[in-house]
């Protein structure tokens, strides 16, 4: 049992509040960000991040130890996603163009640093693009460090699927970023 899942115990059995206080610090951020590639929208994602917290708080669903804590928890906080999209159903997509990388002149630290941050906006932009399956993938698999087990289960699939979702993702964002100039580091 991982750290968060014995204070959520904590929580359900003893009532300490200091304890779903700490599951709060360390899984806002990461769900926040998870849940806004579905919604699309970073007020509505803290929005229904607060709410899966809340549903943790006054609720106290029991978890059933099928998988990780972090597992359950976003699984939690997709199904919110999912139900707000289907009652809100976007319209427009909120991302913007890309953006070209300008040059800078002086220091070679300053311009790699530059570089850098510009290539991870252009990144961060090019899956905005992506399908939301696609989007979830990649954020759950690179930038949550997830098991693509665990990424499968939190998105309803199976391992296989979860792959192949994955690998086709990956394909469509290594096309939208060729399509818009991106220049891959060895």
């Amino acid at each position: 049992m991982d750290k968060s899942a014995e204070n959520y115990l904590r929580f359900r059995e003893k009532n300490d509040e200091s304890a779903l206080v700490d599951i709060i610090s360390v899984h806002k951020d990461g769900l926040i960000i998870y849940i806004n590639t579905i919604v699309g929208d970073l007020n509505i994602a803290e929005e229904l991040a607060i709410d899966t917290f809340a549903l943790l708080a006054v609720k106290k669903p029991n978890d059933k130890h099928i998988s990780s804590f972090k597992t359950w928890l976003y699984t939690i906080g997709r199904n919110l996603a999912i139900d707000y999209v289907r009652k809100k159903a976007r319209s427009t997509s909120r991302v913007t163009s890309l953006e070209d990388i300008s040059e800078l002149e002086g220091d070679d630290d300053i311009v790699s640093e530059y570089i850098k941050k510009e290539r991870d906006i252009m990144l961060h932009k090019a899956l905005g693009f992506l399908k939301p399956e696609y989007r979830q993938i990649l954020w759950l698999v690179y930038f949550e460090n997830m098991s693509m087990k665990e990424a499968a289960a939190i998105m309803h699939k199976s391992v296989h699927a979860a792959e192949v979702t994955a690998s086709r993702a990956r394909a469509a964002l290594r096309k939208k970023l060729a399509d818009e100039g991106f220049d891959y580091e060895d």
